[in-house]
């Protein structure tokens, strides 16, 4: 093969560095859609937050029944002294008897587990758009993966084609020995770099794997299109959408639930009524009548006061702790935000300037090289930056759609993209 078709079929191997990702073909290759419908069947928060929504429901059965009446019977006036030795005066009362709550105990105790499992819900809809996030992001991380080692691959290919047009070079005396040693160490570093790829993509797809329910990662490769990309929308707009997120939307149940339950910590304090209804039989006399009864405890020294307080204090906590939810929200939004924005402007220049100055550079160094003007040491070199900028705009991609995916979990709804030129 003469220098200048060797020149020629490593600027082949180097365009396909900044090509679209292109994937093998296999029998059952992942999509996004798929991933996410797995995760979402099989991932075990949010098995917890169903049972967390159907205890929720037993907890609001349970709060609506009425106390269960008392039924007692009392006899009287036997196994005494004397006459009271038998049962000839025994007086025996049969009684029925039920508490009825007053003050709105009931009603109060109906709202907060009502309430209750309004929150419960709200919960597991901000679990799923966690996982949903979670997820996706677990799917670009094997996507780059996968690119990343189809560049680094694309590398060591390359400098092993160049290995023996060296060394026959060398043999010839147009180059020197260590220009061999030079290439030798280029390639080591290349399939160290290739090493470390095929383990960062083995992590990223067992971690995939595990979110989507599986013990081992037996999918195919991921398939999908990180190379498009759109001018990030108004940050004022996303803020609007996140206000929206179930992490803060789930603080009007909760505050609901502890105003309830401040409803019936004040309702505590009214004493309850106990009316009874019995009959009532004389033994001395074979008569008999009817018994009528009603208790009331005197709110004497227990007033439900530091209930009360406590109930009152969660109300407060619960109105703190939203505050303390959205600014995180907002602050979370904000970065996710800023990286989206900063990963476009990036990939715009690498794709404007960046990597067509690359391809340039090595094109006339190239062409240099095969009119004897240039070393293959430079050549190499040459490779080297068109690699590195191939892996940088991946590193972009990879930074604009995780921050992508982080911010459609925040919103929950897909990002509205301003309108302009898609990249």
């Amino acid at each position: 093969m003469s220098f200048r078709a060797l020149a020629l079929a490593l600027g082949a191997a180097l365009a396909l560095l900044l090509a679209p990702q292109t994937l093998a073909a296999s029998a059952r290759p992942l999509t996004l859609t798929q991933a996410l419908a797995s995760a979402l069947a099989a991932n075990p928060r949010l098995t917890a937050a169903e049972r967390d929504i159907g205890m929720a429901g037993g907890r609001r059965l349970q709060a609506d029944a009425l106390p269960n009446p008392n039924l007692s019977l009392d006899v009287e006036n036997v196994a005494g002294t004397t006459s009271y030795q038998g049962l000839d005066l025994a007086e025996t009362t049969l009684q029925i008897s039920q508490l009825v709550e007053l003050g709105g105990k009931r009603e109060a105790r109906i709202a907060a587990t009502s309430a209750g499992a309004s929150v419960a819900r709200w919960e597991r809809e901000a679990i799923r758009l966690q996982v949903f996030a979670e997820t996706t992001a677990a799917f670009i991380a094997v996507l780059s993966a996968q690119r990343r080692l189809d560049v680094l691959q694309a590398q060591v290919d390359a400098i092993e084609r160049l290995a023996p047009l060296l060394q026959t070079r060398v043999q010839a005396g147009a180059s020197s020995a260590a220009e061999v040693s030079r290439a030798r160490v280029a390639s080591d570093l290349a399939r160290v770099d290739l090493e470390k790829a095929k383990g960062l993509l083995a992590t990223a797809r067992r971690e995939l794997a595990l979110l989507m329910g599986l013990p081992e990662a037996k999918f195919g490769p991921a398939t999908g299109n990180l190379h498009k990309v759109n001018a990030p929308p108004p940050l004022q707009s996303l803020l609007r959408d996140a206000q929206g997120n179930p992490q803060l939307t789930r603080f009007t149940a909760i505050k609901a639930q502890r105003s309830a339950e401040l409803s019936g910590a004040h309702a505590k304090a009214v004493p309850d009524v106990t009316l009874g209804v019995g009959y009532r039989h004389y033994s001395e006399t074979a008569d008999s009548g009817m018994v009528f009864s009603l208790s009331v405890p005197l709110p004497v020294f227990d007033q439900n006061q530091g209930n009360i307080l406590e109930a009152r204090e969660s109300l407060r906590r619960a109105e703190a702790e939203e505050a303390i939810a959205r600014s995180a929200l907002i602050s979370q939004l904000g970065r996710a935000y800023d990286t989206l924005k900063a990963a476009h402007a990036e990939i715009g220049l690498l794709r404007a300037s960046t990597i067509p100055g690359a391809r340039n550079a090595f094109e006339g160094i190239e062409t240099g090289y095969s009119e004897g003007r240039y070393t293959l040491l430079e050549l190499l070199d040459a490779q080297s930056i068109l690699t590195d900028t191939a892996l940088r705009e991946l590193d972009a991609l990879v930074a604009f759609h995780t921050a992508l995916a982080t911010l459609e979990g925040l919103t929950g709804r897909p990002v509205s993209f301003s309108k302009g030129k898609t990249k």
